[in-house]
């Protein structure tokens, strides 16, 4: 308990989940857009369970800094080039993620046509790419924890909290993506964002994560707008025709 009255601690901690809530926005955009996939009586248990699996390995990872930290220990290189456990992880993770937001947007534009040729999507198979992408967002997420904290307990205490937090919003988050279509290709255009930073940093290319977060916020605000507006337009759409509909009612009255 001493730990957490230390005034470092106290300081740490809440910056530390707030940083935790923003890096695990991305695992619950990912989960949203498979669990979409699924029957609706699914959806809700796979999310929950996919954010349950990227809390264990967040927590193994905790448990396990010093082979976090070997990570950035070069195994061979190419050239110049040193290849490390993080590179190959950063890379692939990243790959993966690209391939799986542009198959997604492909999907959306062509539409029914690629939905009939496509294997049904899986219970399983929903919560075996969820756990790939899981891992690699879960080393990131320790890295970062890493170097804002000391204590393994504030670590563990920030990754409990900023997921037991995602949990209670993950169904709004989830259901007002499916509402919208369009913050749904957003959320793969950040996805795909994501990707291309996580290859970068595979290959050693500093990109300040800031510039990408404040991309995503400003997207979001702009799309928000877009809503609100689209929102307004159609009230005022169905105002007119409610009105049209009324006076012609009335017409065919004095008829």
């Amino acid at each position: 308990m001493d730990i957490l009255l230390q005034q470092e601690n106290i300081l740490s901690l809440p910056s530390l989940t707030v940083m935790e809530i923003v890096l695990g926005i991305d695992n619950i955009i990912f989960i949203t857009i498979l669990v979409g996939q699924l029957p609706p009586s699914q959806r809700e248990r796979v999310r929950f369970l996919g954010l349950m699996i990227a809390l264990l390995l967040r927590l193994m990872f905790l448990l396990a800094i010093a082979w976090i930290a070997s990570l950035n220990q070069t195994l061979f290189p190419v050239g110049d080039f040193e290849v490390s456990g993080k590179t190959i992880v950063m890379i692939a993770g990243g790959l993966f993620l690209m391939f799986k937001a542009i198959s997604e947007i492909h999907s959306k534009l062509e539409g029914e046509k690629t939905a009939d040729t496509q294997p049904p999507t899986t219970l399983a198979g929903v919560l075996v790419q969820s756990t790939v992408l899981s891992l690699v967002f879960s080393i990131d997420s320790i890295v970062t924890a890493i170097g804002l904290a000391r204590e393994i307990l504030i670590m563990a205490l920030a990754i409990i909290i900023s997921t037991a937090v995602m949990v209670v919003f993950a169904k709004s988050i989830g259901d007002f993506i499916e509402r919208h279509p369009t913050i749904k290709v957003l959320g793969l255009a950040m996805l795909l964002m994501i990707g291309v930073v996580l290859v970068a940093e595979g290959l050693h290319i500093e990109f300040p994560k800031g510039y990408m977060y404040f991309a995503i916020a400003f997207s979001l605000f702009v799309e928000s707008i877009n809503i609100r507006v689209r929102k307004k337009a159609s009230l005022v759409e169905r105002t007119i025709r409610h009105a049209l509909e009324a006076k012609a009612e009335q017409e065919e009255t004095k008829r």
